[in-house]
């Protein structure tokens, strides 16, 4: 059974820095596209950061050159590594493995078995 669990979430000020860690439990299509989402209150799920198996990244504009995606594989580990956070970040964070969301979005050369994996998500707060 895969499982997904992040952490790392909580309340900084603007312009601070926050690492988000998702370790993937029981996953072992590491050949697919993970990734990582928000979502802020009265809004949709976006894709934000996905990482494809040959080492692709890719942003949402958003977030890109802010916002890091990588991976350790000896610890079964996601990062987001969240720089010069702003108050328009406020979200709940979520990791994405082998996702139809992310292949259609971020990784479309990734190969995908329809596992469409979340984990339950982190709250990041940015105050202003």
């Amino acid at each position: 059974q895969v499982e997904l669990v992040e952490s790392g979430g909580g309340s900084v000020q603007a312009g601070q820095s926050l690492r988000l860690s998702c370790v993937a439990s029981g996953y072992t299509r590491w050949n697919s596209c993970m990734g990582w989402f928000r979502q802020a209150p009265g809004k949709e799920r976006e894709a934000i950061a996905s990482l494809d198996s040959d080492g692709t990244t890719n942003y949402a504009y958003s977030v890109k050159d802010r916002f890091t995606i990588s991976r350790d594989n000896a610890k079964n580990t996601l990062y987001l590594q969240m720089n010069n956070l702003k108050p328009e970040d406020t979200a709940m964070y979520y990791c994405a493995a082998d996702h139809w969301r992310l292949k259609d979005q971020l990784c479309p050369g990734s190969r995908y078995y329809g596992g469409d994996y979340w984990g339950k998500g982190t709250l990041v707060t940015i105050a202003s």
